[in-house]
């Protein structure tokens, strides 16, 4: 088995699937519906398999990645194209292997993306499936607080980078005001200042006005009748609960207890 490491970013999966081409290392029995047992594509300090016989160090070259991903837009439709790109915010190293055969098939047989029967697409397709997901929770649990100056914050941490793909829902739905949705686990956000989206990152989290574990504005940066909307959300959540019916097994499964504290309604 060949097994080729690389730095665990999108350039580098692409330029892997360059070099495995140009070095003629691609396996010629690797075809649709099959899994390679020859190849393997593992980030830098991942364990190597057992019977591992030669090991290519990628180096990431973003003009290899650029052919290989323009050779990809001939190649695919744009939902194919968008799923890839979607799975890979997984951020889960389980898809390293398959994605990389999957984009290597690509190139030997074409338009695939729709032929789960072959365990590479179907890999890559439901870890994509597993982001879209988690990205539709974003878009329900997300709970905002109002800051003093009029921004809004939320504090989030997903399992997956979702941030990206539900930024231009929130844009449009909250354009009359600005906003910052940040990522406690990932140590960045986005901010809107009612007319453009930039990526935020804070050099020391320990000074920012909020508490990453709980999301909660401090109570001087607070506005002054957030936390009574707060209260009045809290009442109206309690209110409308039907004891008679309550299902905490249905709850749970609809509002995963991970999401809870940074929701208004729970804490």
């Amino acid at each position: 088995m060949t097994v080729y490491l690389f730095d665990g970013t999108m350039d580098g999966l692409l330029t892997a699937v360059f070099d495995a081409f140009a070095l003629k290392e691609q396996p010629e029995r690797l075809r649709v519906g099959e899994r390679s047992s020859e190849m393997q594509l593992l980030a830098e300090g991942d364990a190597l398999p057992l019977f591992c016989e030669r090991t290519y160090h990628v180096t990431t070259d973003e003009e290899k990645a650029r052919r290989v991903w323009t050779g990809l837009e001939k190649k695919l439709t744009r939902e194919a194209l968008r799923l890839i790109s979607i799975s890979w915010l997984s951020e889960l190293r389980e898809l390293n292997t398959p994605l990389f055969l999957y984009i290597c098939k690509i190139f030997k047989q074409g338009d695939i993306s729709r032929n789960f029967a072959d365990p590479d697409v179907l890999a890559v397709t439901n870890i994509a499936r597993r982001v879209l997901h988690e990205q539709l929770r974003m878009k329900q649990f997300i709970r905002f607080q109002k800051a003093k100056d009029g921004t809004y914050l939320a504090v989030v941490s997903p399992d997956y980078n979702v941030l990206p793909i539900i930024i231009d829902h929130f844009q449009d739905r909250f354009n009359d005001q600005p906003w910052l949705i940040y990522d406690a686990k990932r140590h960045y956000g986005y901010y809107y200042d009612g007319k453009t989206v930039i990526r935020v990152t804070f050099e020391d989290e320990a000074t920012v006005p909020f508490d990453l574990r709980n999301g909660k504005l401090d109570a001087d940066v607070l506005s002054d009748n957030d936390q009574l909307f707060q209260d009045l959300w809290r009442t109206y959540f309690k209110a409308i609960c039907i004891k008679e019916r309550m299902n905490p097994r249905k709850q749970l499964k609809d509002m995963p207890r991970r999401y809870w504290k940074y929701m208004t309604e729970k804490n």
